[in-house]
């Protein structure tokens, strides 16, 4: 039997029609297409959120043809696209950063291509809904088994926009990073892995103490595998479930507390 194709959907629509929409849209050219919500309650025009949620859900799909609308550009001269990534994943969306944090999570990008095949397109197209009239449609013809190099001109990836994002920088004794996203329980999640505040920090282990240092003042905070292990309204820094750094706050909201959204540069230090 021919496995049902997979489809990841990621918005900032919020949980009224536009999803759906979609969703019927993509169902109509792929019936048995197994179609699985991300989310559609991205922080509204957030590109970086969208990227973030991206990267963090794909890896935990199956391969298939995954659409990003985080498009505040739509209807300007930004650019449609589909990026085939390294594991085998087809991302489209907008040629405005939204898809490439997954691609490189999903291996790296193989292969950037324009969407302009209007075949693969409803046949009007507005200035205002192009995930319901190119990117749901070419993600559907994609799913039921339509070739990528179908969907238009190859692009070289290196023109492709690109977030500017913290990067985590290690040096002697010290992890330079950033918020990357906030999550809703206040957690910040940070660029850069554990393997990476090792190599600034090296032979540090659960239970010790750090300095966050922060654009206002610093705080301290406990390196630690569960909030279970500090005392409830302490700092932590942990390993999330993405594999990356975060800092939080037990059974608390650390942005809130902190005042930090995406964006905000810190430091980690041995306290």
């Amino acid at each position: 039997m021919r496995e049902r194709p997979v489809i990841g959907f990621l918005t900032d629509f919020g949980l009224d029609g536009p999803a759906a929409i979609c969703r019927g849209v993509m169902l109509s050219i792929a019936r048995d297409a197994q179609i699985v919500d991300i989310s559609h309650v991205v922080r509204k025009f957030a590109i970086s959120d969208g990227a973030y949620l991206l990267r963090a859900a794909l890896p935990w799909l199956p391969v298939g043809t995954h659409v990003g609308v985080v498009d505040p550009g739509v209807g300007t001269s930004r650019r449609p696209v589909g990026i085939l990534a390294a594991r085998g994943d087809v991302l489209i969306g907008p040629d405005n950063g939204l898809l490439i944090p997954a691609a490189e999570r999903l291996g790296g990008i193989r292969e950037a291509r324009l969407l302009e095949n209007r075949d693969w397109m409803l046949p009007v197209t507005s200035a205002t809904f192009h995930g319901r009239d190119i990117f749901a449609p070419v993600a559907a013809h994609l799913a039921v088994g339509g070739a990528f190099e179908d969907v238009g001109a190859a692009l070289d990836p290196g023109e492709l926009v690109r977030l500017d994002l913290p990067h985590a920088v290690a040096s002697e004794g010290r992890l330079d990073t950033g918020v990357v996203y906030v999550d809703s329980f206040g957690n910040l999640r940070l660029d850069g892995t554990p393997a990476d505040l090792g190599r600034a920090i090296p032979e540090l282990a659960p239970g010790a103490a750090l300095v966050v240092e922060l654009p206002t003042e610093d705080a301290r905070a406990t390196f630690a595998r569960t909030f279970g292990e500090v005392a409830a309204g302490a700092l932590l820094i942990y390993q999330d479930s993405a594999g990356d750094l975060a800092l939080g706050e037990s059974s608390g909201d650390a942005a809130r507390r902190l005042g930090l959204g995406v964006g905000a540069r810190i430091g980690l230090r041995r306290a």
